[in-house]
């Protein structure tokens, strides 16, 4: 159904959750208008301009991220020329399966693909093109104050900027990200805010970028967890994440409250820590590759499922989250663009299915949002919990604790991994979750699914490299310190 709307759709932020939906919006026919308190991305090459668009509102923009496999179901289907063009600029699909147990393939293997590309790449091909779309208007340097309410104070008529204007909109998506501002604007007109559910992430990372100097650009070494190389550990992580144009980045990840990893903010403590990991020592060789960035450094923020974004007390009409704005799961996980970019479409189908704001229209838009995300962020939780828990007992030497019980009595996630070298099944149902193309309840509770794991056998010591214990990356910190 398209909307005969006169009066745009505002959408709060012109990161990838509010251009994705002014996207899908506009596709559908409503006139859009994205205000954006940042300025305009440079000009030139998609590649060049990748290299040096600092985004200070945006600050996990400059760490690695991936698009999931949902994420590139999502374009294939609803954005072909984003992912062409992603292509076409250097980005890269990695086969998942490569990473695979032995074990015959399924015709739904296909879908176990994600996106090697930097956000950055991405954010502006999807910016590139948004802007030219017919009917969408994008504003720099504005950023949004309050909220405009009708008589009755139940539904949103538009918003107000810093310089005071007043910008009328027939909705308002709040795609601000992890900041929600519309619950700061809820809070401010005196409307009834429900409670966020959060569960802390407790976790650190430092990322640095760099170029592969070989020859074709060839992989150091396996991508042992298929889109990859690396891994997380009972005290750290460390991961490879390919990218664009021969990039890649490394991450590593700590406790946040741990000094005695504070070096890995440095140069030669990051390098100290990536050569003892294995899969990730080959990528640091100098002639192999040649750092683009310095360390950067980020706390990363608790998992949240936004009252905005739940059923509860009553929601004010034609207000939408999108986005981070919705919802915050594990960064470590690398879920946030593909459930960004599956909701933008979602929502977008539902208002022009729906385009009359009001109590059905927002109870339906919740319904979505809780549906989406909900799965995501209690397993996001649980895994989050069990990391943090078994990380600090290795900072303080103390034994490591009992797993937290698992969501609904499923196998945890370190439990499934280990069925999974060597059942291709599970190594499938495992994939398909981590990639964000099933839910966990969808796999995990599965009767069967749990018998292969409970008859899997008790795993021997891996073969190939071992992490460092905690000892020996401390002492290889300690002994860069010193020099």
């Amino acid at each position: 159904m398209t909307a005969p709307a006169a009066t745009p759709v505002v959408v709060v932020g012109g990161s990838i959750a509010g251009l994705t939906t002014a996207l899908a919006l506009a596709e559908r026919g409503f006139p859009v208008r994205v205000l954006e308190r940042a300025e305009a991305p440079p000009e030139g090459p998609v590649a060049k301009v990748a290299d040096v668009w600092e985004r200070s509102t945006v600050p996990q923009s400059g760490h690695s991220h991936i698009l999931t496999s949902l994420g590139v179901r999502v374009l294939r289907r609803r954005a072909p020329w984003l992912l062409e063009g992603a292509l076409a600029d250097g980005a890269q699909l990695l086969d998942l399966t490569r990473a695979a147990p032995t074990g015959p393939r399924e015709p739904a293997d296909d879908d176990l693909v994600a996106l090697a590309v930097r956000r950055t790449v991405l954010e502006l091909l999807l910016y590139r093109g948004v802007r030219n779309l017919p009917g969408v208007t994008l504003e720099h340097a504005t950023t949004v104050r309050s909220l405009l309410l009708d008589p009755s104070r139940t539904r949103v008529t538009g918003v107000v900027t810093d310089a005071g204007s007043p910008v009328p909109a027939r909705f308002v998506v709040d795609a601000t990200g992890r900041r929600a501002a519309s619950l700061s604007w809820l809070a401010q007109a005196g409307a009834p805010v429900g409670q966020d559910l959060t569960g802390p992430t407790q976790l650190r990372c430092f990322t640095r970028f760099y170029r592969l100097d070989t020859p074709g650009h060839t992989f150091p070494g396996p991508l042992n967890r298929g889109n990859a190389a690396g891994g997380i550990w009972d005290h750290c992580a460390a991961v490879v994440h390919p990218a664009d144009n021969a990039t890649f980045a490394i991450t590593l990840g700590a406790p946040t409250a741990d000094p005695a990893t504070d070096a890995l903010r440095t140069p030669a403590g990051f390098t100290a820590a990536a050569r003892l990991a294995p899969y990730v020592a080959p990528w640091t060789d100098e002639r192999v590759a040649t750092p683009l960035t310095e360390v950067r450094a980020i706390t990363m923020p608790p998992n949240v499922l936004r009252s905005t974004a739940r059923p509860g007390p009553r929601q004010i009409a034609a207000l939408f989250p999108v986005g981070d704005a919705a919802c915050v799961t594990d960064p470590l996980y690398g879920r946030g663009m593909s459930l960004a970019f599956h909701h933008a479409f979602q929502l977008a189908e539902l208002l022009a299915a729906h385009p009359e704001p009001g109590r059905e229209q927002s109870e339906r838009a919740v319904r979505l949002a809780d549906d989406l995300y909900r799965p995501w962020f209690e397993q996001a939780v649980h895994d989050s919990a069990a990391r943090a828990a078994l990380w600090r007992s290795r900072a303080e030497d103390a034994p490591p604790p009992p797993a937290p019980p698992a969501p609904r009595g499923r196998p945890a996630l370190a439990e499934i991994a280990w069925a999974a070298v060597g059942d291709v099944t599970v190594w499938r149902g495992l994939t398909r979750v981590l990639m964000s193309l099933n839910t966990p309840g969808e796999v995990f509770d599965a009767a069967g699914f749990r018998e292969r794991v409970r008859r899997a056998p008790t795993p021997a010591a891996p073969a190939g490299p071992r992490p460092p214990t905690r000892a020996e990356l401390l002492a290889a910190l300690g002994a860069e310190a010193r020099h």
